[in-house]
C-alpha cells in the first residue's frame, strides 16, 4: 500500500448528524494502523479542528489523525495575509481573530456561518466595506446544510449576493478551494502537485475540488450526495462507496 495521503471530510463521512457514522472507529484505526498520512477536514465555520478532536474523544474513537476547519485555514490566510480585518461570523469562532480585527479600517472582510443573525443592516453594511476597497474573503461558500436534520441556507447564499452586488468575486478559502486542499497537504509536508485522495460527501466541494486540484475522489453515499448519481452528471468520482467499510476496501485494492 502506497502512502498517498488522504483528506477526510467529517460531515457526512465521520460524523451523520450528531453522531459518529458506522465503522468510523474502524475506518479510523485503519488509517492509524496502516500509517497513512491523512487529515479530517470540514467546511464548517462553527468549530475549528479542536472541535472535531473533541468529539471522537468524547465519542471514544480514535483521535489521533489530526484536523483542521475552514475557520482554522481562514486564520491561517489572514495571519499571511492581513493585518486588519473585519470578521461576520459566529462569536466563537470570531474570537479566534481578535488580534486582528478592525471594524473601522479593516483590510480585508471575513464571512463565515452566521446562522439566524443574518439581516439586511449587517449585508448592506458589508457590502458597503466591499464596494470601497476591501479585500472580500469567504471562508465557505457552502450553499445548504442541515442544522438539527433540517435543511436551511448556509452562508453560500449571502456571499453570493454580495459578489452580485459589490461586483467582487470572494477568496474562497474552503472547499473546493484549492487553497483549502492543499493546506492541510501542507501540514502533512507534500508539496503542491502531490498526489491525494479525497473523501467527501458532497459531489461539488469534495469531489470536483479535489480533482481540480489533481486529487481522486472517493464519493460516499451516507450525507448530501444521494445515490446513484444521475446518468448525465457532468462531475463523476474516480471512486463510490455506501459505508466505510467499502472505502477501506477501496483503499486497499487500489492504492
Amino acid at each position: 500500500m502506497h502512502k498517498i495521503p488522504i483528506l477526510i471530510d467529517f460531515d457526512g463521512v465521520i460524523r451523520l448528524g450528531n453522531n459518529p457514522a458506522p465503522d468510523a472507529g474502524e475506518f479510523l484505526n485503519f488509517i492509524i494502523e496502516n500509517n497513512i498520512p491523512s487529515y479530517i477536514i470540514s467546511n464548517s465555520t462553527l468549530k475549528t479542528g479542536k472541535g472535531i478532536t473533541q468529539f471522537l474523544d468524547d465519542n471514544k474513537l480514535p483521535s489521533e489523525v489530526p484536523a483542521m476547519t475552514a475557520a482554522d485555514a481562514t486564520l491561517q490566510y489572514v495571519n499571511e495575509h492581513h493585518k486588519k480585518v473585519s470578521v461576520y461570523c459566529v462569536d466563537e469562532i470570531k474570537q479566534l481573530f481578535n488580534n486582528y480585527i478592525d471594524d473601522e479600517n479593516p483590510e480585508a472582510i471575513i464571512i463565515g456561518d452566521n446562522g439566524e443573525n443574518w439581516n439586511f443592516q449587517m449585508m448592506n453594511e458589508i457590502f458597503n466595506k466591499v464596494y470601497t476597497g476591501a479585500e472580500f474573503v469567504a471562508m465557505h461558500k457552502n450553499k445548504f446544510w442541515y442544522p438539527e436534520g433540517k435543511l436551511s441556507l448556509d452562508a453560500g447564499a449571502f456571499i453570493n449576493a454580495l459578489e452580485y452586488a459589490s461586483g467582487k468575486t470572494a477568496i474562497l478559502i474552503g472547499k473546493p478551494s484549492q487553497i483549502y486542499f492543499q493546506s492541510a497537504l501542507d501540514l502533512l509536508g507534500f508539496s503542491k502537485g502531490s498526489d491525494f485522495i479525497m473523501i467527501g460527501d458532497d459531489i461539488d466541494s469534495d469531489i470536483i475540488g479535489a480533482q481540480q486540484a489533481g486529487g481522486k475522489g472517493i464519493l460516499i453515499y451516507t450525507g448530501k450526495t444521494n445515490y446513484p448519481l444521475r446518468d448525465d452528471a457532468k462531475i463523476k468520482p474516480d471512486f463510490e462507496a455506501q459505508n466505510l467499510k467499502e472505502i477501506i476496501e477501496i483503499i486497499r485494492l487500489n492504492f
